[in-house]
């Protein structure tokens, strides 16, 4: 085989591969699912009109009483979801700064490994050793033993001499490499072509580089820390307050007069305990064990995303007069609803432990709590809030959409019927309040109260939310609730 025809199989052979990782490179790039997206003046306007619309129910109210349950809903609405927003952004400015501090540390030990190394050879061979003679002898030595013998035993037949031998496999291994990676081999050839001298020389420098760069990074990795953990404390500080709030307003809303009132304080309530979540005092059944959708060991439908990724947050508030929160009235079951499961008792909170594999005389599919879910999505809230509520959950019930169908093969009552502590299902693209759920995944949400007006106050998660969890108020259509 002459050395031109060589070298074109090589070529052709680097276009073929490329082509194939291109090809293959198309395959597995997919583009991620459409968000449902909130409209931030949508969002703003819907705030002033809860406020206003709070207000107005709270007419004839003590003033005291009444500035106590505005500046609860500014704090449960308003002031916490935007330290969790801050919260969540200055500890992702951190744990980036600590990854990057990170890998430039590690750059720098490979640096120093790499100045060792070769500080080691200067001491057995010399300063003056020639390592780009010795990298192409090795190069020659490696060929030797590949696939083209002929090619290998022409330069060797055609030598004069050793050197004429060298020369030779430095050309023709120079020319393959040029036609496979220009960019490597010209990395190569750089690192072999400098004497010993000038790459101790050019390590030390880098080294030098690293080092500073690596205590600047650090330093700023330290500072992101430090500026994550303020802000968490100041959360936290809201939160307190909030439930100190809360318990004042608890104790004197007896002192309500009319239906509104006590209604919109009962909303209140609800939303300021909501807004003092904090992961870190839940079980650790609850971290998500990946950010992506994990399959189920039958190799069903994954356990993650729900679709509740972007929305108004704070858009309660709606409901009218008294409401029946709370009720143990039996839902009738509807066509195609599952039948009531045995043992089944229709109060809330429920009687599970947490984690229960088996409750209500049913498989819940609690198998590995709620480590299966992403991160802040809505299937993990809803795993949480029913944890909270002792109420049975599963551990793959799937993306949102999916929580109806999922419960009611486990033996789960399900129906298109309301109760506090029921798992809200939203189909893929139904409108959730003035923003709709994924056009693949769907919702789920938790209801919290069922209002006097029919409306539905809701919390979910979803990683387009302020806080987490995010709660609104919502209409039912259509939707399926699972009980128990």
């Amino acid at each position: 085989m002459n050395r031109s025809k060589r070298y074109w199989n090589a070529g052709f052979g680097l276009m073929v591969s490329v082509a194939m990782m291109a090809i293959c490179g198309l395959a597995t790039i997919v583009p991620a699912p459409p968000q449902a997206e909130a409209v931030s003046v949508s969002e703003y306007q819907q705030k002033v009109a809860n406020r206003n619309n709070l207000k107005a129910k709270l007419a004839g109210v003590d003033k005291a009483l009444a500035d106590k349950i505005i500046e609860l809903d500014n704090l449960a609405n308003v002031q916490i979801p935007a330290a969790q927003k801050a919260t969540e952004a200055a500890q992702q400015k951190a744990e980036q700064a600590k990854g990057l501090a990170d890998a430039t540390a590690e750059r720098l030990k490979a640096a120093q490994q790499d100045k060792a190394d070769l500080e080691k050879k200067i001491e057995q061979t010399g300063i003056e050793y020639d390592d780009a003679k010795e990298s192409v002898a090795a190069m020659a030595r490696g060929s030797f033993h590949g696939s083209d013998v002929s090619t290998m035993m022409e330069v060797v037949t055609d030598a004069k001499s050793t050197d004429d031998f060298v020369s030779q496999m430095q050309s023709d291994a120079a020319a393959a490499r040029s036609a496979a990676n220009a960019a490597n081999s010209a990395a190569t050839t750089l690192n072999t072509s400098m004497n010993r001298k000038q790459r101790l020389a050019a390590i030390e420098k880098q080294i030098t580089q690293l080092k500073n760069q690596a205590d600047q990074q650090a330093a700023s990795a330290q500072k992101a820390a430090e500026d994550a953990s303020a802000k968490e404390a100041s959360l936290e500080k809201l939160q307190d307050e909030s439930a100190a709030q809360r318990a004042e307003l608890e104790a004197q809303k007896s002192s309500l007069k009319t239906q509104e009132a006590k209604e919109a304080a009962d909303i209140l309530l609800i939303e300021a305990e909501l807004a003092s979540y904090k992961p870190s005092s839940g079980s650790t059944n609850y971290t998500p064990g990946s950010t992506s959708q994990q399959n189920t060991p039958s190799g069903g439908s994954s356990s993650g995303n729900g679709g509740g990724t972007s929305g108004n947050s704070g858009n309660s508030g709606n409901s009218g007069n008294s409401g029946n929160s709370g009720t143990t009235s039996k839902p009738s079951t509807p066509s195609g609803g599952s039948s009531e499961a045995n043992g089944m008792n229709y109060a809330v909170p429920g009687n599970c432990p947490e984690g229960s594999s088996y409750c209500y005389g049913h498989n819940t599919g609690n198998t590995v709590g709620g480590s299966a879910y992403p991160a802040r999505q809505c299937t993990l809230w809803a795993y949480i809030r029913r944890s909270q509520l002792n109420l049975p959950v599963g551990s793959y019930m799937g993306n949102g959409a999916e929580w109806g169908t999922k419960g009611r093969a486990l033996g789960y009552y399900v129906n298109n019927t309301p109760h506090y502590g029921a798992a809200m299902v939203f189909r893929a693209g139904q409108k959730v309040s003035t923003w709709y759920a994924n056009r693949l995944y769907g919702h789920v949400a938790i209801v919290e109260r069922v209002n006097s007006d029919g409306s539905l106050l809701i919390s979910e998660g979803g990683t387009g939310f302020a806080s987490f969890p995010n709660w609104e108020t919502v209409w039912p259509n259509g939707n399926e609730f699972v009980h128990y």
